[in-house]
């Protein structure tokens, strides 16, 4: 692993009666627009649905990498999340995610341990541990 600080860039444009493409370099782009909630079509992914399958995708990352460095057998793991959006101060704000794993194990596993590796990885996320973190915004406006 590289020695921290990490830094991850991505980029997005549109057109102003297109959907919005979302790149980093290296990988598929991505087509994104708001939610059904928010007037979208609801067919195109949506920065609330990143969001949660950002949760869902930390989660299984982290539960691999324990169970790796504690040298645990497993067969499978599945992870369906639920995030849930409400005003907070007038403003929306995700309030809760509901997080439900199924992890398919041999018959000789170490249940115990599989539970406490699994709550482990909740611990370390580090999407959900991030979700309050500072932003900053830099603007630049471009009249043609």
């Amino acid at each position: 692993m590289e020695s921290f600080p990490h830094h991850y860039h991505t980029s997005a444009s549109c057109e102003s009666a297109t959907s919005i493409t979302i790149e980093s370099e290296g990988k598929p782009s991505l087509v994104t627009g708001p939610p059904k909630e928010f007037g979208g079509t609801g067919t195109e992914w949506s920065p609330e649905d990143l969001l949660v399958a950002a949760v869902v995708d930390c989660y299984i990352l982290s539960f691999k990498a324990i169970a790796k460095a504690s040298r645990f057998e497993w067969g499978s793991i599945s992870c369906d999340a639920t995030g849930t959006l409400d005003k907070v101060d007038r403003f929306p704000q995700f309030t809760g995610f509901k997080i439900s794993v199924n992890l398919v194990v041999g018959p000789e596993a170490d249940m115990e341990k599989a539970e406490r590796l699994l709550h482990k990885a909740e611990k370390i996320c580090l999407i959900t541990n991030s979700l309050k973190a500072d932003s900053e915004l830099d603007i630049e406006v471009v009249v043609r």
